[in-house]
């Protein structure tokens, strides 16, 4: 069984070989997956050595106070949260081989295309098409994919797509790896209320995928979705935040810098709101315990559902508490950004940003229901249209 004090041999052994100080950061980094160092749970050959989880800190902890570089993980999220869990999960041998080692080293970057106009909330209501040519070993897709962050800069994207009309919605949908760079393929952006444009819609026409890029069988994609699904809410709302990290940490901030707006009023909120964050915080790291035994359950629905609502509360509480300095917005250009800092520019920025959290990664009104009927146990939603075939569903 690996300890820590293998794999910290073992790193040691890494920087020894590939100085960070003369090693470029792409030959770094493909050097540390190659030595089962990337993410030490996986299995050999694919970035880790089959190791506890739990084991990660320690490789990271060694290899930050050498000055290692890392993977810029914000900039790559959708891969490392969402696409590497799934191919491991349903990937053929080939497929891990082909994408795991340059989705962990940045040097090509994911997106995700499953909602759609009508296909938000109801995700299993989507209606872009994916028809084999079964002479060319491809599948044809078209339709209109929305709110994709990252397309702008993704190499690839994770992709729903219905391949079975006549089934009913959740059994005639397969998943593919979409070449984002591939004819047909249009990527346009989306400007949000902060300004910027993080998000985009895709439309897909005549997009042809080879059938080796499918994940899973055809026909039953929603079971590999459900996969990405969950490691969704869990990369969102179990991220490792220090204690007053965070969107708390900027209140806290603003709290101690400008004492004379204080009041007894925002005095009792903010307490109240930095006990619920710390719980929050820690519960996320009891999720991050439990994922290490497993696979992630519907309990990554709940935190994400606390990230959503305390974001909002705390940028609301922070704007007000600022008073007329809170209403400032340093920029309101539109940009593509890269990569999403939740916490990042003013206050007023992080009160339109906080919007979103309750949208992003499963709307809040969904995840309720998650959490009712697996965590809770109670009785589901009425359903008319399970046993429908998606064809003869009115839309």
């Amino acid at each position: 069984m690996t300890t820590a004090d293998a794999l910290r041999t073992r790193v040691r052994d890494l920087l020894a070989a590939h100085p960070p100080a003369t090693t470029g950061r792409t030959a770094f980094l493909q050097a540390r997956f190659d030595a089962g160092l990337a993410w030490v749970h996986y299995p050999e050959g694919l970035g880790g050595l089959g190791a506890p989880r739990s084991l990660q800190a320690a490789v990271d902890a060694e290899l930050a106070a050498a000055g290692a570089p890392d993977n810029d993980p914000r900039r790559i999220g959708i891969g490392l949260g969402m696409a590497a869990p799934t191919i491991l999960a349903h990937g053929t041998a080939e497929q891990k081989q082909r994408f795991l080692r340059p989705l962990w080293t940045g040097e090509e970057v994911w997106c995700q295309l499953f909602s759609e106009p009508g296909a938000g909330s109801d995700l299993a209501a989507l209606g872009t098409r994916a028809v084999l040519d079964e002479a060319a070993g491809e599948w044809i897709v078209d339709g209109q994919k929305v709110w994709t962050s990252s397309a702008h800069t993704a190499r690839w994207g994770i992709l729903l797509a219905r391949t079975d009309p006549g089934l009913p919605k959740h059994r005639g949908i397969s998943f593919f790896v979409c070449d984002m760079h591939a004819p047909g393929v249009e990527v346009r952006p989306l400007r949000q209320i902060t300004g910027e444009a993080e998000f985009n819609e895709v439309f897909l026409t005549g997009v042809r995928i080879p059938d080796a890029h499918r994940i899973g069988d055809a026909g039953q994609g929603w079971e590999v979705a459900r996969t990405t699904l969950m490691n969704e809410r869990v990369s969102i709302g179990g991220m490792r935040i220090p204690r007053e990290g965070g969107m708390i940490g900027r209140l806290a901030e603003a709290w101690r810098e400008r004492p004379d707006r204080r009041t007894h009023a925002h005095h009792q909120r903010l307490l109240g709101l930095w006990v619920e964050a710390e719980v929050a915080r820690l519960a996320a790291e009891r999720l991050r315990q439990q994922l290490a035994a497993g696979q992630p359950g519907p309990e990554g629905s709940g935190m994400k559902l606390t990230f959503a609502r305390l974001n909002q509360e705390i940028s609301g509480l922070e704007v007000e508490f600022l008073g007329e300095d809170g209403l400032s917005y340093g920029d309101w250009e539109m940009t593509r950004p890269d990569t999403v800092d939740f916490t990042g520019r003013d206050a007023g920025y992080r009160y339109l940003r906080a919007k979103g959290n309750s949208i992003e990664g499963g709307t809040s009104e969904i995840l309720l229901n998650i959490v009712a009927e697996r965590v809770l146990g109670l009785p589901a939603e009425p359903r008319d249209d399970k046993d429908v075939p998606w064809k003869d569903l009115a839309r």
